[in-house]
């Protein structure tokens, strides 16, 4: 069973989700109706700009309805902006978004000189040297009990995993390997044969 992976397609690197999605084995939809989440086994927030995607989330009606969906168990992916929307805590910033995973971020963390990077990680479940490409990233500074710290770079955590919810800093979709991506699909499939058990 191939399962669809939705895209909030509000703002962002939406296209190259999609691909990368698809060049991982499962179906990609761009989602731009909440309604469209009764329809899919997965979901990405992609990068963009965290306070322009939230005014868009509360605007389409998809705040609930993004909760909900993860409550029912399903996988959600963050990245980047994305990061930014499921944490529970931002720095200098009375309230968090989604507060999907336990965690406190710092926006624009890497600051405006290095603004956009690329550096080899190991990943957590994914493997070694992955090229991943930062762009006015955010950072985890505090991750709470339950969290799984996936990745770092220079000691801050830039990637992170509690239960169905899984984060990364960078951005997994720009660049041609898809283990990220790949890894969450396999994230999908799994909490598919666990319903399907």
């Amino acid at each position: 069973m191939t399962a669809t992976i939705g895209v909030l397609a509000l703002q962002g690197a939406v296209r190259e989700h999609i691909r990368a999605v698809e060049e991982s084995g499962a179906r990609a939809v761009e989602v731009k109706r909440k309604e469209q989440l009764a329809e899919i086994d997965g979901l990405i927030l992609p990068g963009g700009e965290s306070t322009t995607m939230r005014r868009l989330i509360d605007s389409y009606g998809f705040f609930e309805a993004i909760k909900e969906f993860g409550q029912q168990g399903k996988p959600v992916f963050g990245t980047c902006a994305g990061l930014i929307l499921m944490a529970s805590g931002i720095e200098g910033q009375e309230n968090a978004h989604l507060g999907l995973i336990d965690m406190k971020v710092a926006r624009n963390a890497f600051g405006r000189q290095v603004a956009s990077f690329e550096a080899g990680l190991d990943i957590e479940h994914v493997g070694e040297n992955f090229n991943a490409v930062f762009i006015r990233a955010p950072y985890i500074t505090e991750a709470g009990p339950q969290v799984e710290v996936l990745a770092t770079y220079k000691d801050r955590i830039v990637a992170a995993k509690q239960g169905q919810y899984i984060c990364t800093a960078f951005h997994p979709e720009l660049t041609d390997d898809n283990r990220v991506i790949a890894y969450f699909v396999s994230m999908v499939e799994e909490s598919l044969q666990t319903v399907a058990s």
